[in-house]
């Protein structure tokens, strides 16, 4: 008697590195010099408090950050790793055969994201920043027979590029602050 193993591999996305080495850098750019500048200005916070500020949040924005796509035969899941699920964001799973289109929503800033509607009509957001996006949305369209082809990340790399690229030349200002706050 022979027993029939079915093994299922699964594809996973993770967010694109060049997204997630953008934001976090930015963040620091952002936040780093504040201590510096409480502790020059003898400031009515102390500069403990906000380190501690500080690594929350970048603790809160790495966390966001984890989020990755897992796809298999039978379902499309966003998922956390488990210190991130335990404490926050717990992710979200949905069937193949559950998923009845793909509906965009403009945004704000003019763009456009998409919602996985079900048939029971809830709404998951398609994940747009991961890398291997375009593959992402062909496993989307071979799974569920949804034509993606007008289907575009929300924001292109060159855009991340452009962002990574100020965020330099403010942490090199915030160099120059800090050895100034600290001169003081």
């Amino acid at each position: 008697m022979t027993v029939n193993s079915t093994k299922t591999s699964a594809s996973i996305f993770r967010l694109s590195p060049l997204i997630r080495i953008t934001l976090l850098s930015l963040y620091l750019a952002l936040t780093l010099p504040l201590p510096f500048l409480a502790q020059a200005t003898a400031a009515p916070t102390p500069p403990a408090l906000l380190w501690v500020g500080i690594c929350i949040g970048f603790l809160g924005l790495y966390a966001v950050l984890t989020e990755r796509v897992i796809i298999d035969d039978q379902t499309i899941q966003v998922a956390y790793p488990g210190w991130v699920s335990r404490i926050w964001r717990k992710g979200w799973s949905l069937p193949w055969s559950e998923i009845k289109q793909l509906k965009p929503r403009s945004t704000g800033q003019g763009g456009l994201v998409y919602y996985f509607l079900t048939q029971d009509g809830k709404a998951y957001l398609l994940p747009m920043r991961v890398a291997g996006f375009a593959r992402l949305v062909n496993i989307v369209q071979a799974k569920t027979g949804i034509d993606t082809t007008d289907v575009r990340p929300l924001a292109q790399p060159w855009m991340y590029l452009i962002l990574l690229g100020c965020t330099v030349l403010l942490l090199l200002i915030d160099g120059w602050t800090i050895t100034t706050a600290l001169a003081i």
